[in-house]
């Protein structure tokens, strides 16, 4: 059986190509794939996989905009760290999905669904068109507090004093609008999925900054683009030559 990874953090491909191996050694992963382009372009040009492990939320876009531009007719089992709520749409549906931190137990009910699904010949595109409507009825709760711990208390943050979230040494951490720094006990990945896209952007794997932070854009090397806030961070925040169109339309909304 010949699988695809769809996954944009490293960590999590690894663990995942792990956990394949150890439930069942017949199924080959023969693509990891980055991004929403890089799928869109992999898909039209290469012979449909027997299946593919879907992650969600991709660093330039959301996964279910693949859809858009390319036919897959395969299962596809969703990796996501949406909460359980949202996850109600998958439920109804009967298309998997394996909630992060994937372990051993979630991923082997994942492939037992989906030997049976392939035995029962059944239709995955509708299915797939099921999911994609559902989830455009649901109404999305953003984050807008954090308490975050500090010393021997929790500090109160509301997300209009973030500045941005940046991970460094695989830790993530907050600077506010204060130039403070705080750790949060949460990935970048589970951050994002919680904050609202018109007010927070993925411009990198290390940064997601807010809007009402930025300072100014500098051109940079490449046709990329050096994002300025009106704090100090740790690196400059560079977003992508193939992202730049993606955040102007980000920013300009």
């Amino acid at each position: 059986m010949k699988a695809v990874i769809v996954e944009d953090e490293l960590v999590a491909t690894q663990n995942l190509q792990r956990l394949i191996n150890q439930v069942d050694t017949d199924i080959q992963v023969i693509a990891v794939l980055q991004s929403v382009e890089e799928c869109i372009e992999w898909f039209s040009l290469n012979a449909t996989p027997d299946v593919v492990f879907m992650d969600i939320h991709l660093a330039d876009g959301s996964a279910f905009s693949i859809f858009e531009k390319v036919q897959i007719p395969c299962p596809i089992i969703f990796t996501t760290a949406y909460d359980e709520y949202a996850l109600k749409a998958f439920e109804v549906n009967s298309i998997d999905y394996l909630l992060k931190p994937i372990n051993q137990r979630s991923l082997e009910h994942a492939v037992t669904k989906l030997k049976s699904l392939v035995t029962k010949n059944t239709d995955n595109a509708d299915m797939v068109a099921s999911v994609l409507a559902a989830f455009k009825q649901m109404k999305k709760v953003y984050k807008s507090n954090f308490l975050i711990p500090y010393k021997d208390k929790f500090i109160p943050l509301t997300v209009d004093k973030i500045a941005c979230f940046y991970t460094e040494n695989k830790i993530a951490k907050i600077i506010t609008m204060d130039n403070e720094i705080f750790t949060v006990d949460s990935s970048l990945e589970d951050l994002y999925t919680r904050l609202d896209p018109s007010l927070f952007f993925r411009a990198n794997r290390q940064y997601i900054i807010s809007h009402k932070a930025i300072k100014d854009v500098s051109v940079w090397f490449g046709s990329k683009v050096s994002i300025n806030l009106f704090v100090t961070t740790p690196d400059k925040i560079i977003v992508s030559k193939a992202r730049v169109a993606e955040f102007k339309a980000w920013y300009t909304t």
